[in-house]
């Protein structure tokens, strides 16, 4: 199917998941996460903050276990910037204000901006993805981009409800993640 029709069937199971359905996939994606990856090394990770319109899984799960047990991990999140349709890289933290910007997407108010080569570990967001690691965003190509401009080892993860499908339109600008992370495995595209 094409990356168009696999938005739409996935954005609507997506936001068909009761909330303890989505709480509860969110814990197992988190937990399998934390059990898969070893992040003693971590200085920067790069997180995205659910968009709960969309019924998205909740990331905070995962920064409250950061700030608990990882407290010298650095939280990153991306700031649109409208002008050139481009991500910024915010620090944040729990002092941090967010506010909703135009598509209800919640980003931080303040925060000292880093630069995307500091990024260690990047959780992406992702309707869905395919078997090579190929992601079905929302179609803007803001994540696209980011992880073009990310180091080469910087670890690309993704995090997703579902399993993988059938990505039939597969551009030259797409990028594909290193490791996907589901509520029932952790995918490694790079075997």
């Amino acid at each position: 199917m094409t990356k168009s029709e696999l938005r739409k069937i996935y954005l609507d199971r997506q936001k068909s998941l009761s909330e303890v359905g989505r709480k509860k996939k969110s814990l197992q994606i988190a937990e399998r996460f934390f059990a898969s990856f070893d992040l003693a090394k971590t200085k920067f990770l790069h997180i995205f903050l659910p968009i709960e319109k969309n019924g998205e899984i909740d990331t905070f799960i995962f920064i409250e276990r950061l700030r608990r047990d990882f407290p010298k991990v650095v939280t990153v999140t991306s700031k649109v910037d409208f002008e050139t349709m481009t991500l910024e890289n915010r620090r944040f933290d729990s002092k941090t204000k967010f506010v909703a910007n135009r598509w209800q997407t919640l980003e931080p108010a303040n925060g000292e901006p880093i630069e995307i080569k500091r990024i260690d570990v990047c959780l992406a967001p992702l309707l869905g993805f395919d078997e090579r690691g190929f992601r079905v965003g929302y179609g803007k190509g803001f994540y696209d981009k980011f992880l073009s401009e990310c180091r080469q080892d910087c670890l690309k993860i993704g995090l997703s409800y579902f399993p993988a499908a059938a990505i039939s339109d597969v551009q030259e600008f797409d990028v594909p993640l290193d490791f996907c992370v589901t509520p029932l495995t952790v995918l490694n595209f790079n075997e």
